[in-house]
């Protein structure tokens, strides 16, 4: 088997282990009134599907995923909408699952299902702030390469719905959260802007960010925002179903038994692509010169795996995600070193606004860049790595895989 095929495996083992399918153990009792399910995520559509297939009862609701994530369900409405910028289809239908929770009774269960992608997708703005100013927001701070938390805190503090609101307006039925983490540290708090979940800080913080990436508001918009406070809610059931670390750690499960000795680094990796890949290149590099990492010996193949979520600062007029460019910044300071090969995706299978899920990299990659007369740090300063990856053939293609824990990097390191 060649190196791209073991990795590739390696990379399936992960993409499985962030599936919701056999997760749901532990389920709630059937209500005396409706069990209604309500979502949002690129995993919304998989999580409603598997657990229609788990619950025996009946049940109905409506969940909002990402276009293309569409999954078949019997009694949970599906709607997709935009993604990471928001659509009047994400607004139609989270105004629909705000009036869903504020209509449940008391003797009602209420089961939220949340994964990455759904603080773009359940987007309700809080009352006075226009529909328009929020996409306008959301786009800078998608530009200016904003870390997730940081976004997600701008944005419960201009929704009606996100920063445990919803739970508000779910009360006093009864409430279960099921989530697929897709953020470093996995903290409810943040996964999809936490709309069941106790959030924590103050409205302040929201105007500082927005500040720090120069980002303008107006003086009705910032009273807004201040006024917007945060619930205190009563504590509920929450169960975690998939985290980057899981899924890390069946693809160390995979890579063993290859022959690799697998060593997770981190599965909350965050900054920006650029610095992020040149450091991964540095740190495969002295490994191999070494000859160990750390207290490990280089006697077999060493895999090095990560998680998290690095970010881009839009400079350039390019189309390529956060992966991609992790990837071109790594093939470019790796300078053709043997005996490296390395992939990184985003686990939801699209990187950035194309239809890749990533790129691959080997010591063929600037040879190929060379005798097709291209300039990879061109392309990297025009944000542009998927045209590079495009023209040499190493884009990674998986098509959605209906779950999101954020980014998967495997890098290998051969004697």
């Amino acid at each position: 088997m060649n190196l791209k095929n073991s990795l590739t495996l390696i990379m399936n083992s992960a993409l499985e282990a962030a599936k919701p399918k056999g997760k749901f153990k532990i389920l709630p009792k059937k209500p005396k009134g409706k069990l209604i399910v309500l979502g949002a995520g690129k995993a919304g559509a998989s999580m409603a599907q598997e657990f229609e297939n788990t619950y025996d009862g009946p049940l109905e609701g409506l969940v909002i995923t990402r276009y293309g994530h569409y999954t078949k369900t019997k009694f949970i409405k599906i709607i997709e909408a935009s993604h990471p910028e928001p659509d009047k289809n994400g607004l139609i239908a989270s105004k629909k699952i705000f009036e869903l929770a504020t209509k449940s009774s008391k003797d009602d269960h209420v089961v939220f299902l949340i994964s990455g992608g759904a603080s773009s997708l359940l987007t309700f703005p809080a009352k006075g702030v226009v529909f328009e100013e929020k996409q306008r927001i959301n786009k800078e701070l998608l530009r200016c390469g904003a870390p997730i938390d940081e976004m997600n805190i701008v944005r419960r503090s201009l929704s009606k719905i996100k920063g445990g609101r919803l739970a508000q307006a779910i009360f006093p039925a009864k409430l279960t959260t099921y989530m697929i983490s897709d953020i470093p540290g996995d903290d409810p708090a943040y996964i999809g802007s936490g709309p069941t979940i106790q959030a924590n800080g103050l409205n302040d913080d929201s105007i500082k960010i927005l500040e720090k990436y120069k980002i303008s508001i107006d003086n009705q918009l910032r009273d807004i925002i201040k006024k917007n406070t945060l619930p205190k809610l009563t504590k509920s059931p929450e169960y975690m179903l998939a985290t980057p670390m899981m899924a890390l750690k069946k693809a160390a499960e995979a890579a063993k038994k290859q022959d690799f000795i697998p060593i997770i680094i981190s599965d909350s990796l965050e900054g920006e692509s650029i610095i992020e890949g040149k450091k991964m290149a540095e740190l495969a590099i002295k490994i191999k010169k070494e000859k160990k990492y750390k207290d490990i010996t280089l006697q077999k193949p060493i895999l090095l795996l990560s998680g998290g979520e690095t970010t881009v600062t839009i400079k350039g007029n390019g189309k390529g995600g956060r992966n991609t460019e992790f990837m071109l910044s790594m093939a470019i300071h790796l300078k053709n070193a043997n005996g490296i090969n390395c992939l990184a995706i985003d686990t939801d299978g699209i990187d950035g606004i194309k239809d890749n899920a990533g790129a691959y990299v080997s010591e063929e990659t600037l040879k190929k860049a060379s005798l097709m007369k291209m300039k990879p740090m061109s392309f990297l300063n025009a944000n542009n790595s998927y045209e590079f990856f495009k023209n040499i053939d190493d884009l990674i293609f998986t098509s959605p895989t209906l779950t999101n824990v954020n980014d998967f990097r495997a890098v290998l390191i051969q004697p």
